[in-house]
Formats: structure tokens, C-alpha cells, sequence
């Protein structure tokens, strides 16, 4: 079991930097809008994997929850998701002939609430997808949902349309943060939903968590973590709340005095982890937390753990297809992302029968530096042999400028060089996007500024 790290506050001001969480590299802001349809359809004709992963964007919500930065549209009308789900129906019967080579092997739905969905609207979004791709005998099907806002028997629904794997926002369970951030909602129906969950025998079920918010104090959040652990979820999700106001209107709701300083959410952040792992939760990457046998220990303790758009996984060696307003594809050697403007994804739609707005074709630099980073990020550790082999490479050689960047790392005992490997040491674990911004070649001091801080 990895043991729980701990960080000395001079390293917390010196390496608490802004940067990407590297869901993808290079990021989104590298995507452009140069990226058309025919580099998409050649990025397919390219790709050598034969697995397809889904993600399908819902972008509803009943409420604005205040401190989220996703893209979505607050609404109570149901009907305005029977309008979006006539236009990803054109969506999916123009894409599905691109993947007639593939085999579904994982789907998920994000969002926005996914669960703003009604019943027969669930059944429509999984009856065109089956329809139009051809699906595995197992598929992953994961789902995320918001427990204010639903019956109890949605969970059977979802299970008799194949939905395994859960993912319920829970955020925090005090009242007073509960209110700051607009989304008050009842853990005891957390606790019947959980329960159902379990009777219904689904795969696995998650729980998000967020530290950093507005009110938490290291009391209120330890009663929170206890709850969780009466829950007993298989995975835990542990996400810091990054304060971007410019950014985020809803976000002007919270006032800065109402935030925990950098060290009291350091603090949060630290009891946490020593909280799960305590409880028999194995550490995952930078911010999961999974039972010992649940897939993702098992991948991280294999060293084939895979990071994408949505976070861990374990399906790496597939082609990821985004649907809907705003979602993002991992296709062979190219990203590519949708219209984020619910209009603008409507008139694409109708216009070009997709709605890719910008993306980017990878480079064999991009390639290597993405393989790099995912090692660190995925396995706190690089064969950098493994990393010559693979791209007829000098490790060494190819990276001299990225390894003298990493002595100041080394010297404040973060990492350790080897000429056969980098390893992420304990301290350095809780800074590893630091780490690996070291090897962004995009990077520099104005684009730094658009993403959050690491802790």
C-alpha cells in the first residue's frame, strides 16, 4: 500500500504553480481550429486500434451548483433535452459509419447531470447507440449522477439498459457548504441510493469529493470523510476546487474570505489521503482512491493505468469517440473537440452533420512527451530504456534541457534520477503536475495562467 505523503510548506509555496492536469497532451488550449473533418476521417484511417470508448455530453442541470467550471445549461424544462437528443441522433448516425471497423468497449455519460435524463429519454439516447454501433457482449457503461434530483428506482432503470459503474457527486455533506455552494442534498438518500446500487449489483460505484470549498474546515470535513467511509464506495474521487471567478460567473457567488487558506486546504487535502488510506483504500494517480481489488489498483499495480478526459482508466489502448456539445476525441494521433455553444452545436449539426469545432494532429514529439507524462502521471515512475525502445530514442539525449529542469525536484528530494528511470518519490507525488510540466514543451508564463493551481 503506497504510504500517505506529506509536504513541507516551503515546497507547497515553491511548487504549488498553476498547470494542466494532463488529461491529454498537449492540452486543449493547443487545439485549433485549422483541425477540419478530413483530418478527423485521416486520424481514423490512421488509428490501429480496433476499440472504441464513448463519452456522450448531456449538458443539463436542474441547478447551478456554484463552484463547477463544466460546461452546462441550467434548466427545468425537460423537453429541451428531446430537442438534444434529436440532433445527437444526427450526430451519431454521421459518425457511426467512421467506426464500422470498431467494437464498443466502454461508454460513458458526462455532463452536465447526465441524470437529468428521464426514464424513456434514457431509453431513446441507448437504443440509437446500439443501433448504430456495434457494441461488445461486456461493455463498461458508467454514468454520472446528481443524488438531488432523482427516484430511487432510476437506478434499476439504468441497470436494465446495461449501465455497471456509478459516479454520484457528493462533494461534501455539511450543511453551511452545502448552502455556499448551492447544492444542498440529503446523505441519507446518498445512502438508499448506494444500498440499491448494491442490491442491484452494480460494478462499481464512485463518489466525488472536493476540497477546497467554501466553509470546510479541518472538522467539518473529517465528519464528511467519516460519512464517506460509512458509505463504503469501491472508488473515491478526491478533487481540489480551483476558485476562478474571471472565469466562471457562478463562481462570483463565493466570496474569497469564505475559502480555506493554502495551507488549511493542503491540510484538507492531507487528511484525506491518510483518512482512505487508513481505511484500506489504495492511492490511484494524483486523486483516486480505489479498494485493493478494484480494476484501477489493479491496472496502477500493473503499471497499465491510462488517463483520458475522464480522468483514470483502465481502457487505455482504445479510440475514445466524444459526443455532444463540447466533448472531446482521442482519435489515433489526434485530438478533437465540439462546438461548446449549445447554438453553435445545433447549427453544426444541421450544416455539416458534426460539430467539430478544433483539435489538433500530434506531432511524434507530442507522442513521445504524451507517453512521458502519462508515466508519471499514471505510475509515479519512467523506464526511460522502456520510453528509448519504444520511440528509437536517447532518452537522455532527447530530453538534456527537461532533465536539468528536474534538478531543482532532485535536489529538494522530490524525485530521484537513475540512468535507467525517474522516480517519483512520496513528498513529490502531491506535486506530480509540476513534475511533469517539466516535459510540456507548450508551456510558458501566459498560458500557465489559464489552468488551476496543482493543490
Amino acid at each position: 500500500m503506497i504510504e500517505t505523503p506529506q509536504l513541507r510548506p516551503e515546497l507547497l509555496n515553491k511548487y504549488n504553480l498553476n498547470g494542466p492536469r494532463y488529461t491529454s497532451y498537449p492540452t486543449a488550449l493547443e487545439f485549433h481550429n485549422r483541425f477540419d473533418q478530413e483530418d478527423f476521417k485521416l486520424a481514423i484511417q490512421d488509428s490501429t486500434n480496433k476499440q472504441l470508448s464513448l463519452y456522450v455530453h448531456v449538458p443539463f442541470c436542474h441547478s447551478m451548483c456554484y463552484y463547477c467550471g463544466c460546461n452546462k445549461i441550467v434548466t427545468r424544462q425537460k423537453n429541451k433535452a428531446d430537442r438534444y437528443l434529436d440532433y445527437l441522433e444526427q450526430e451519431i448516425v454521421n459518425r457511426a459509419p467512421l467506426f464500422t471497423h470498431h467494437k464498443v468497449i466502454q461508454l460513458h455519460l458526462g455532463g452536465g447531470t447526465p441524470s437529468f435524463l428521464s426514464a424513456g429519454q434514457f431509453t431513446r439516447l441507448m437504443g440509437i447507440l446500439r443501433q448504430h454501433f456495434q457494441f461488445q457482449t461486456q461493455v463498461e457503461m458508467s454514468i454520472e449522477i446528481d443524488p438531488r434530483e432523482i427516484e430511487l428506482n432510476l437506478l434499476d432503470h439504468l441497470k436494465n439498459l446495461g449501465f455497471n459503474r456509478l459516479s454520484f457527486g457528493l462533494q461534501d455533506t455539511n450543511l453551511i457548504v452545502q448552502e455556499a455552494i448551492n447544492r444542498v442534498q440529503d446523505t441519507e438518500f446518498v445512502q438508499a441510493l448506494l444500498t440499491r446500487a448494491r442490491e442491484l449489483n452494480y460494478d462499481s460505484i464512485n463518489l466525488d469529493l472536493i476540497y477546497g470549498l467554501p466553509h470546510q474546515t479541518s472538522a467539518r470535513f473529517q465528519q464528511t470523510l467519516e460519512k464517506v467511509m460509512l458509505l463504503n464506495p469501491d472508488r473515491i474521487s478526491l478533487f481540489s476546487y480551483a476558485h476562478l471567478p474571471t472565469r466562471f460567473a457562478a463562481q462570483r457567488k463565493i466570496r474569497d474570505e469564505w475559502l480555506p487558506s493554502g495551507d488549511e486546504k493542503l491540510s484538507l487535502m492531507l487528511d484525506a489521503m491518510a483518512h482512505f488510506t487508513a481505511n484500506g483504500y489504495v492511492a490511484i494517480g494524483m486523486d483516486h482512491f480505489a479498494k485493493p481489488d478494484d480494476e484501477l489498483a489493479l491496472a496502477q499495480k500493473q503499471q497499465i493505468l491510462h488517463r483520458n478526459f475522464q480522468g483514470y482508466t483502465t481502457k487505455g489502448e482504445c479510440d475514445l469517440l466524444g459526443l455532444g456539445v463540447s466533448s472531446i476525441s482521442s482519435i489515433g494521433k489526434a485530438y478533437a473537440q465540439n462546438t461548446k455553444k449549445l447554438k453553435d452545436y445545433y447549427q453544426a449539426i444541421e450544416d455539416k452533420g458534426q460539430a467539430v469545432e478544433k483539435g489538433v494532429s500530434l506531432s511524434q514529439d507530442d507522442i513521445i512527451r504524451g507517453a512521458v507524462i502519462k508515466a508519471l502521471m499514471c505510475n509515479f515512475m519512467l523506464d526511460k530504456d522502456a520510453i528509448s525502445k519504444q520511440f528509437s530514442i536517447n532518452f537522455d539525449h532527447y530530453f538534456k534541457a527537461e532533465l536539468i529542469k528536474l534538478n531543482t525536484f532532485l535536489t529538494d528530494g522530490l524525485i530521484t534520477i537513475t540512468p535507467k528511470s525517474i522516480m517519483v518519490l512520496a513528498e513529490g507525488r502531491l506535486l506530480i503536475r509540476s513534475i511533469a510540466m517539466a516535459f510540456d514543451a507548450y508551456l510558458n508564463a501566459a498560458t500557465t495562467q489559464a489552468f488551476s493551481k496543482v493543490i
